[in-house]
């Protein structure tokens, strides 16, 4: 297996020096990110061992796009949403915008991101709000995904929704008439359509006159499916909360024309081999870092941080109460490599200065 950090090392620089004028700021942090990733540059601790081991300790960069990190990260959120967990099924609702859309979306994402989260949020309360065998106000986590499992581009937003929700006057928790099945697809794929089209020529004129027309004809893409209690969906989106888009034990090899990595293919389920060239790959990694400061999960209806008078009404109303969360207890130290027991903190490493380019 070779390091992601060991990729960049060999072939940023002629990938800088070629695209230097069209990098954008967050892949520039990005990159030099990994690169310091629990190395000196960051600094970190120094553990001894009663046999006279040392051990030097360097601290993560914790950047999302970086493979090293956001396992603790990661952990803490999933514990956090099981704990919120409803006793009632959930489904997974999953909506993909057309092709015509992805060079806009990636080329605009500040602007597109956040809309695309929120009126995706928006068709999946408009349609449980005015469904005749439904209607009632619901709540949804919602998880931007950008990437397919070989890294291509292909912006997606799944949603967690429970199977159910609040009456128009609060005072009663409404279930789905029937057992397996909850909301229909076309009307929610319709509905997102119809509403990115409209707050797009509103709000954003410029890049509406950029799509192509033919993308508000076509049949968007909403499909909805049940996952039980919902852990097994949480522990899905988990990847992509605090985790990059690639996982560090993927690329096969870096020959320096190739780089060779494993994906696992949706359909099949196979695992598959895929060769880029250095500067494809580069490319295909770093389209899927996110803005600075973007929150690639967000929370609507009653599950928003905002709507704690109704959230606190649903648990009365299922006689429910949310189990407590365990508290978290600090890294354990590290093993001595020689002996195996438990080595001692004795300093700290202060992080080397920052480098400065002209």
């Amino acid at each position: 297996m070779v390091p992601l950090a060991e990729v960049l090392r060999r072939h940023w620089p002629a990938y800088e020096r070629k695209y230097r004028a069209r990098l954008l700021p967050s892949h520039r942090r990005a990159v030099a990110a990994i690169l310091s990733c629990r190395t000196p540059a960051l600094g970190g601790q120094l553990y001894r061992c009663a046999c006279g081991q040392e051990h030097y300790a360097y601290h993560s960069c914790n950047h999302r796009a970086c493979p090293q990190c956001g396992h603790a990260d990661t952990t803490q959120w999933l514990e956090r949403q099981r704990s919120r967990l409803l006793p009632v099924p959930y489904y997974m609702v999953t909506f993909t915008v057309p092709a015509q859309l992805r060079k806009i979306i990636r080329s605009n994402q500040k602007i597109l991101y956040p809309l695309l989260l929120g009126q995706s949020a928006a068709a999946l309360a408009d349609i449980g709000r005015d469904h005749k065998n439904f209607g009632a106000q619901i709540g949804c986590l919602t998880v931007l995904q950008t990437w397919t499992r070989d890294l291509r581009y292909h912006p997606h937003v799944h949603c967690i929704v429970p199977a159910g929700g609040l009456s128009a006057d609060r005072l009663r928790w409404v279930r789905p008439k029937c057992d397996n099945y909850f909301l229909p697809e076309p009307a929610l794929a319709m509905r997102l359509r119809t509403r990115l089209k409209a707050a797009l020529q509103q709000n954003h004129p410029q890049l509406f006159a950029q799509i192509p027309a033919v993308a508000w004809s076509l049949a968007w893409v909403a499909d909805v499916e049940r996952v039980g209690s919902g852990e097994s969906a949480l522990k899905y989106l988990a990847a992509y909360v605090y985790r990059t888009a690639f996982s560090a034990q993927r690329i096969l090899s870096d020959d320096g024309q190739l780089i060779t990595f494993t994906y696992r293919e949706s359909k099949s389920g196979k695992t598959q081999v895929l060769s880029l060239s250095p500067e494809a790959f580069l490319h295909r990694f770093l389209q899927h870092v996110v803005p600075k400061g973007f929150q690639r999960v967000r929370y609507f209806g009653w599950l928003s941080p905002a709507a704690k008078s109704r959230w606190e009404r649903i648990l009365a109303l299922l006689d429910w109460k949310s189990p407590a969360l365990a508290p978290h207890a600090p890294p354990p130290p590290p093993l001595c490599p020689t002996c195996n027991k438990p080595m001692a903190l004795i300093g700290l490493l202060a992080r080397a200065p920052p480098t400065w380019k002209r």
